[in-house]
């Protein structure tokens, strides 16, 4: 047992072993999708939640506002109960190892509940295909009311081991893109919202966030807008050129049929021919 009662194990797992795992992207960091940026140190109100081992910080931790609802009762705001530096809180039970990391926050009666705790689970995996290790958070769990549990499976929250993960909200809400998927009916009930999250764990050596992987995606809903709007009008330009060519056209083949006429037979003298339209017309 050491400093905050973590534990540390020094054992890396072979990336053989890992196969049965869920996958990150193939890519490697330098082209993936993800932009690397230095998270700015005095933007948020309260410093980084640090877990120690050996005396060590082994997970960082940041969120400008921590909140949680359930159903339609009022909203719990939990920020300064799990940053502020005067009141710590409780990480006691968190664990740290070369391949998992878990951080348990406990922040005892809170309104109704009693013994609310929240616990992060996080993984670190070798992908060959990558050719480096990805941290990834698995699960958001709730515990209250001593044997009540709300899990949420977590989707897309995952960095190259190398960096800490930076995203604007990591929530269950839709509108915030809900990352933390409900899993068990408890945790349908509830919604959690991290507010310009940023998570760090495997590979802190500094105290301090490495710079960050964010999620922001290049194609955002209003990105994604703009490209069709372009497109529709790409569309009309297109077609509206079309019309115009084709009328050109249809006008130099009209030019072209006003100069057509039909040759005579040089064997048959002009003069016949109309005499043979005036017996005609006498007829």
């Amino acid at each position: 047992m050491s400093d905050g009662g973590m534990w540390m194990q020094e054992r890396l797992v072979p990336a053989g072993q890992q196969s049965t795992r869920r996958q990150p992207p193939v890519w490697s960091a330098d082209v993936s999708q993800r932009k690397l940026l230095q998270m700015p140190g005095a933007a948020l109100p309260f410093p980084p939640l640090k877990v120690l081992s050996n005396g060590q910080p082994c997970v960082l931790f940041q969120a400008r506002k921590l909140s949680l609802r359930y159903e339609r009762q009022k909203q719990l705001d939990l920020t300064e109960r799990a940053f502020s530096p005067q009141k710590p809180v409780d990480t006691s039970q968190s664990v740290c190892r070369q391949d998992k990391a878990t951080l348990v926050m406990r922040f005892g009666d809170v309104e109704d509940l009693r013994g609310l705790s929240i616990r992060l689970q996080l993984s670190n995996t070798f992908y060959e295909s990558s050719g480096q290790w990805w941290f990834s958070m698995e699960s958001v769990s709730l515990l209250y009311n001593t044997s009540e549990e709300a899990v949420f499976n977590v989707s897309e929250v995952y960095a190259p081991a190398s960096s800490s993960y930076h995203c604007l909200h990591v929530s269950s809400l839709q509108r915030h893109s809900a990352l933390l998927l409900p899993s068990t009916d408890h945790a349908r009930r509830w919604a959690i919202t991290f507010t310009n999250f940023q998570i760090q764990a495997f590979n802190v050596t500094s105290g301090k966030f490495s710079p960050a992987s964010d999620c922001a995606t290049f194609m955002t809903p209003a990105i994604l807008m703009g490209l069709i709007t372009s497109l529709i009008l790409l569309l009309v330009l297109a077609y509206a050129l079309h019309m115009v060519i084709h009328l050109k056209h249809i006008e130099h083949d009209d030019e072209h049929k006003a100069d057509i006429y039909l040759p005579q037979n040089p064997e048959q003298p002009e003069h016949c021919c109309m005499e043979n339209v005036t017996e005609k017309n006498i007829l």
